[in-house]
């Protein structure tokens, strides 16, 4: 593939060593955005590979390590960005963290940090990149910037896309864009098109002003594929007309026009579709907050209705206990009846103070838990979920001095909410509570199997979110981590009671 994007890039040949067009720098990058920065010495090697075949660099050469080297550098600088871009993103907040403006701050930021480490070797070693003076050097950096930047933003993000629906973390989409925006999109660019072959027939130039703004508002309209669909049909446009014999000045000139257009239309497409994702995030939150009222609304309602069964329920267990024993020595059918009264009001007992225990005031306040009851109260919880899938749920043997200060119903439902995810998920029917003391903290691992990616099941998928804030709120953290072929485990880490006492 190198091979053959690197002859392409040969019709745009720009001034000195750089073409004006080069989509190799697409695979490039999204090569790295893929599979991380990891691969930037196998990807410089292979490059090095292909300018050998090429004839580029030759071994025969008594500077070849340095031909060699400034082949690499490009490779290594867009290594070094996509790791700082993403760095960046994973600790900052908002719309510049949110898919997939990372992603274009990416393509914009590689290729300049390749022009920031081959400038040395332009102005240090000129024979290298066949320029003579000054403004060759600018020119050609320039070449090179713009050469990477078309490159990138025209291939990258559709071998994304394509990676990314191979992998199942995109689908297609399931529905088609609505007419009506297909058509606003469509004469937005015309007019824009128009224009600047208006102004071009009466001697004006080529300006790229029209076309820049109308991308730009179809990207703030309709997201990054519009956008891209949108500097795609441009470039259709321009590359032909530009390839081959043109002046190299006028070629430098349409290609910037046409960089600028694509740098500003895709920003501004990942920023709508970012701005896009963050709303929808806030509407689940907000989906959470309202459910998490009602939630304490129904809790204040039992209780209520708990206080209420809870005395007749008193006296009524004593009276079945009375009879019981009154009726040992009477008919056996009436023994049988008395013993099955008390059997059932003691389980109904039973059940009213474990309601009373999970809706009474207490549960507001934090106190200390143990976690092998916690734990009981979980897999009693989960169940009969469980059953009615045929997962079966293994609670290991835990430390009865295992502690922590929490709130038992929250922590609860966060473990509950991880047992359902692995429920839903296994294909071996059986899911796995492991704990473990980790000096002064205690994590609780949610282990299951699944050989095959698991079928999309009904909800708003917000379980694990709403187990990690409660987590969080507890002062641990959740983890995912897959722990060998084919198995997934979420772990709550929690500090342990001592250190809160």
């Amino acid at each position: 593939m190198f091979w053959g994007l690197h002859g392409l890039a040969i019709l745009w040949g720009g001034i000195g060593y750089y073409s004006s067009w080069f989509p190799a720098a697409g695979v490039r990058l999204a090569l790295f955005w893929r599979f991380g920065s990891r691969l930037t010495p196998a990807a410089a090697i292979t490059e090095i590979a292909v300018q050998l075949l090429r004839g580029i660099v030759s071994l025969d050469d008594p500077e070849w390590f340095y031909a060699a080297a400034r082949v690499a550098s490009p490779v290594v600088a867009y290594g070094i960005a996509v790791a700082l871009v993403r760095s960046v993103s994973h600790r900052s907040e908002g719309s510049l963290a949110t898919a997939p403006m990372p992603l274009g701050l990416a393509s914009v930021a590689a290729p300049l940090t390749a022009v920031a480490f081959a400038s040395p070797w332009s102005v240090l070693r000129p024979d290298f990149t066949e320029v003579a003076n000054v403004r060759e050097v600018i020119a050609s950096l320039t070449a090179f910037a713009v050469g990477d930047m078309l490159g990138v933003l025209l291939v990258a993000p559709p071998l994304l896309y394509a990676a990314a629906l191979m992998n199942g973390t995109a689908s297609l989409p399931r529905h088609f864009p609505r007419g009506g925006h297909v058509v606003e999109a469509v004469i937005v660019l015309a007019i824009a098109l128009a224009l600047v072959a208006t102004l071009a027939t009466i001697g004006l130039g080529l300006p790229a002003t029209p076309v820049l703004l109308a991308i730009a508002w179809i990207g703030l309209r309709f997201g990054r594929a519009a956008a891209w669909a949108s500097i795609v049909v441009t470039a259709l446009l321009v590359l032909p007309r530009t390839a081959g014999t043109m002046p190299i000045d006028q070629r430098l000139a349409l290609h910037m026009s046409l960089a600028a257009v694509a740098v500003v239309g895709y920003l501004a497409g990942s920023f709508a579709d970012a701005e896009t994702r963050a709303l929808a995030a806030v509407a689940r939150r907000d989906r959470m907050l309202f459910q998490a009222e009602r939630l304490k609304t129904l809790r204040a309602m039992s209780v209520a209705v708990i206080h209420e069964i809870s005395q007749p329920l008193s006296t009524l267990s004593i009276e079945a206990r009375h009879l019981a024993e009154i009726s040992r020595g009477a008919d056996p059918e009436i023994r049988d009846t008395a013993a099955l009264i008390e059997r059932k009001t003691a389980t109904l007992s039973t059940l009213v103070r474990r309601l009373r225990r999970f809706g009474g005031r207490a549960v507001d306040e934090p106190s200390l838990l143990p976690i092998a009851g916690l734990l009981d109260s979980v897999q009693a919880l989960a169940r009969p979920e469980a059953t009615m899938a045929g997962v079966a749920i293994r609670v290991a043997t835990v430390d009865p001095d295992l502690a922590v200060i929490a709130q038992e119903v929250e922590l609860a439902q966060a473990l509950v909410n991880l047992v359902r995810n692995a429920v839903q998920a296994c294909d071996d029917n059986l899911v796995e509570i492991d704990v473990a003391r980790e000096d002064d903290t205690v994590s609780i691992a949610v282990t299951n199997r699944c050989r095959n990616r698991p079928a999309g099941h009904d909800g708003m998928g917000v379980g694990s979110l709403v187990a990690k804030a409660i987590v969080d709120a507890h002062g641990g953290r959740l983890t995912r981590a897959q722990t060998g072929p084919a198995l997934t485990t979420y772990v709550v880490t929690l500090p342990l009671a001592g250190d809160l006492a």
